[in-house]
């Protein structure tokens, strides 16, 4: 992940939104008996960390191997190490 996205999620006030998710009885008891043990203070702050670690896992495989393979078919095209080096340099430095 991309340190200005990181930055913008450790942000304290970004704006929330409400979402209504209907899960199984014995799975939301489970979250609360599970968030203290793991410090959070509710279920819920709980069950957005879970989200948020499998999106953040899901979109750094995603975005990471379409980067990986463009990489991988320059290379195979005869592009230079250090030409590959500098533009990704360059492209991790001016993502938003």
């Amino acid at each position: 992940m991309k340190m200005e996205t990181i930055k913008r999620r450790l942000a304290k006030d970004r704006p929330m939104v409400a979402v209504t998710l209907r899960m199984p009885q014995d799975v939301v008891d489970d979250l609360k008996r599970v968030a203290p043990l793991r410090g959070f203070a509710g279920y819920q702050a709980l069950l957005r960390a879970y989200v948020g670690a499998g999106l953040r896992d899901d979109m750094e495989r995603f975005e990471g191997s379409a980067v990986a393979r463009l990489i991988d078919r320059l290379r195979d095209s005869g592009v230079p190490e250090e030409t590959l080096r500098r533009a990704a340099a360059e492209v991790s430095h001016s993502a938003p």
